[in-house]
């Protein structure tokens, strides 16, 4: 006879049907994407009092020797290969030699094992070979992380068949099939389940023979390597009608891999997203018929589509996305830094006025912000956590970031990355921002819906096991699960209020740190910070419970807080891995400065804006009983970040390393050998200043400078001209390009909507598709 608790009983069974109620209950999609995931160090700082030894004991992110060697041998030879202007405004994609080399090299097959064919790559090796790419053409740089980001590939790895992977994944490595995934449709973005593209279970034919399978009949766009995938991963709502598999009539998103070359399949015209010139376009097929075992997974797997992408999302918006923007970042410092040296104003480097310094610093903080977070992922990923909150909270944090880099640096050049041409390195740059925003989530809805909407019930410890336990259908195991989890979330909210309130009205004094040298102090605001988030989290819920997933604002301060708190703890990662160096303290203080000033904002609006006046007034007092304090970095770390661009160290190449710089003949070769220079003539344009001349000739006569010298100031005033000058081009060379047609007439076929599909061939690499 089981015995009867009487807390159970007299206190916990009225909140139990209370929070039945209140409490948000999960949708199928909502489950299935948070049991796609698991939880890692967000869980640590939701939970409001992170271990910091699990964070510092962690192995630092490092490339395998294979790993160092592609980097050194193919990936360098690739980026050789590639004019980003002529990609970009002439040929309108990859030089056919390009294409071969990323095939023959398996760029394609990055984290394919080598049982497979494939390379076999870490995360951080796979993030670190697109970063690279990325720095001499963002357009290249995505070519080659699609089919090692969300695709057939990484599906097929998880959840294919046996046969599925020994039959797909070494053409696949080898470049024998170009995959591309189709999941967003027209009617479908951000919210998959509203897909209309749909498989229903039927006989037909397949290679002459009758078989069970299903027909298919879609519409996708946006689709990158689309217009030359030969496989497609297709993602579509399954029906069985005819119940030939089972029960289920719905059975629900299901993922299959479909060959594009089989009737029915119609490859669209290609996009241009934002003129970066990877091959992007729609599709479209009508009566497709495939048979079960291209379902990914086989037939034990229909219906399990949503789980599957979601697990694979963490791919592209964990590693690669964070990449790219950490490219743009560093890209942006090198040739900022540089340029803001070389180029002068008022007889001043242009580096040297503050306003100036400003972006100059922000641009130098959020490099090295986004890398330390771009590097904690890469950790947990190789540690085989698939993190989904981590990996929502790492594309709109690092892609937001790069939209700030790239705006700075647009300033700080002025015209010189207005005007177009091959001498313009950054407009590619700045073109490809608003690709990073969008794809994989557009941000708006990652920072309001899924950053704090999944991690409140994903990471928090115990919120999942109470919601499920409200679910349960047996009522008295419900119940036994809510009353565990209930008292241990009480026990935890009140050890949590202590600590925030504690920790606030000491300004972090009483929060715990490690032995971290000249950033124990920042252990110890982050401890403040984190069981602050964590009690206004619970507070949230407790008096807003359901409600709170509509509140969109209040849910993306919560966002913004609790990704200040990762990208902060990827910052304080970094510096411990490099070795604690002072050198490079200004830009760990500038990232923790505006980090916890961001942290203070957000609060005080989420304590303004809760409908529970009360109870926004109380957490006030506890948390932030004067007023948001922290301001920002101080001038003198601004400037001190700034003067990290503007000199040669072993700061500035840790900040840039990796970039691509390409040779003399070539912009940014040019802009670094002029920066070189600068730098090397400095002592002498000094010298000269002391003695108050200007003219070479008068110093030569009064021996202040040697003809060598003067020969080393001329070839640096001829490197800076070269430099400074921008492209301009004859009218008719202008009117010769092909002007593309207006609006496009093209409509999906006929049985899929209005209108039929007009056929228009073009070349491509693989021939020319329809």
């Amino acid at each position: 006879m089981q015995t009867v608790s009487w807390r159970r009983d007299i206190l916990t069974r009225p909140i139990f049907h209370w929070a039945k109620g209140v409490l948000p209950a999960l949708s199928d999609t909502e489950r299935e994407a948070i049991e796609a995931g698991d939880v890692w160090w967000d869980a640590a700082l939701f939970g409001g009092d992170p271990d910091w030894s699990v964070l510092l004991d962690l192995p630092p992110a490092r490339l395998r020797p294979d790993e160092q060697a592609f980097m050194d041998g193919p990936v360098e030879t690739l980026c050789a290969m590639l004019d980003d202007w002529r990609i970009t405004w002439e040929t309108r994609d990859l030089p056919p030699e390009a294409w071969t080399f990323l095939k023959d090299n398996k760029f394609f097959g990055m984290i394919i094992p080598t049982e497979h064919g494939g390379l076999g790559f870490s995360a951080y090796g796979h993030a670190e070979v697109v970063r690279k790419i990325a720095t001499r053409s963002v357009s290249a740089a995505v070519t080659a992380m699609v089919p090692n980001s969300l695709g057939p590939g990484e599906l097929i790895m998880r959840f294919g068949t046996q046969a599925q992977k020994d039959h797909w994944l070494p053409r696949l490595a080898d470049g024998r099939e170009i995959p591309a995934f189709g999941l967003t449709s027209p009617e479908a973005g951000s919210d998959a389940s509203a897909m209309i593209d749909e498989g229903v279970v039927a006989r037909g034919l397949w290679q002459g023979k009758e078989v069970l399978g299903v027909r298919l009949n879609w519409h996708k766009r946006y689709i990158t390597l689309g217009p030359v995938c030969t496989v497609l991963g297709l993602a579509f709502k399954l029906r069985d009608p005819d119940h030939l598999l089972g029960e289920r009539e719905d059975i629900g998103i299901t993922c299959a891999l479909v060959p594009t070359d089989i009737p029915g399949v119609e490859i669209g015209r290609r996009h241009l997203p934002a003129f970066q010139t990877f091959q992007n376009g729609p599709n479209w097929g009508h009566d497709v018929f495939i048979p079960l075992d291209l379902i990914i997974g086989g037939v034990d797997r229909v219906g399990e589509g949503w789980k599957m992408l979601m697990t694979a999302l963490a791919a592209g918006r964990g590693i690669s996305l964070p990449a790219l923007s950490g490219a743009s970042a560093a890209f942006s410092a090198l040739t900022t830094g540089s340029y803001a040296r070389v180029r002068k104003q008022f007889g001043l480097p242009i580096g040297k006025f503050e306003g100036v310094q400003e972006r100059l610093a922000r641009i130098a903080g959020n490099a090295y912000l986004i890398d330390g977070a771009r590097r904690l992922t890469c950790i947990g990923l190789d540690q085989g956590h698939h993190p989904s909150v981590i990996s929502a909270m790492m594309k709109a944090g690092a892609t937001e970031r790069m939209r700030v880099v790239v705006n700075d640096a647009m300033d700080v050049h002025g015209g010189k990355a207005v005007i177009e041409g091959p001498r313009n390195y950054l407009g590619g740059h700045y073109r490809a921002v608003p690709v990073g925003i969008t794809v994989e989530g557009a941000n708006i809805l990652t920072r309001s819906l899924m950053i704090f909407g999944q991690g409140a019930i994903r990471a928090h410890p115990y919120l999942l096991d109470e919601i499920l336990a409200l679910g349960e259908a047996d009522q008295r195991k419900g119940l036994e699960q809510f009353d565990d989890a209930f008292w241990k979330h009480v026990a935890h909210a009140l050890r949590t209020g202590i600590n925030a309130w504690s920790r606030s009205w000491t300004n972090g004094l009483s929060a715990p740190a490690p032995e971290a040298g000249r950033a124990r102090g920042f252990y110890r605001q982050m401890g403040r910070y984190t069981a602050a988030f964590a009690v206004t989290a619970d507070v949230a819920l407790l008096t807003l419970g359901g409600e709170l997933k509509r509140k969109e604002m209040l849910s993306g301060r919560f966002g913004d807080v609790l990704s200040e708190l990762y990208f902060l703890s990827g910052a304080l990662k970094r510096w411990e891995d490099e070795g604690r160096q002072d050198a490079d303290f200004p830009l760990l203080k500038w990232c923790m400065e505006t980090g916890f000033a961001t942290i203070e904002a957000r609060l005080d609006e989420i304590f303004a804006n809760l409908p529970n006046a009360l109870a926004g007034w109380l957490l006030r007092l506890a948390i932030l009983p004067l007023g948001p304090r922290r301001r920002g970095p101080s001038d003198r770390i601004t400037r001190a970040c700034a003067d990290l661009l503007l000199e040669p160290s072993p700061t500035r190449d840790r900040l840039v390393a990796n970039v691509y710089v390409g040779g003399a003949d070539e912009a940014v070769g040019q802009l670094i050998d002029a920066f070189e220079q600068v730098v090397v003539t400095q002592p002498i344009h000094h010298r000269l200043r002391e003695q108050k001349v200007r003219d070479w000739k008068t110093a030569v006569g009064r021996s202040l400078v040697t003809l060598e010298e003067v020969a080393q100031l001329e070839a640096a005033e001829r490197a800076i001209a070269a430099v400074i000058e921008v492209d301009d081009f004859a009218p008719k060379a202008l009117a010769a390009h092909e002007q593309p047609a207006g609006l496009s007439p093209r409509r999906p076929p006929a049985a899929l909507g209005e209108g039929a599909l007009l056929h228009q061939t073009a070349p491509t690499p693989f021939g020319r598709v329809h």
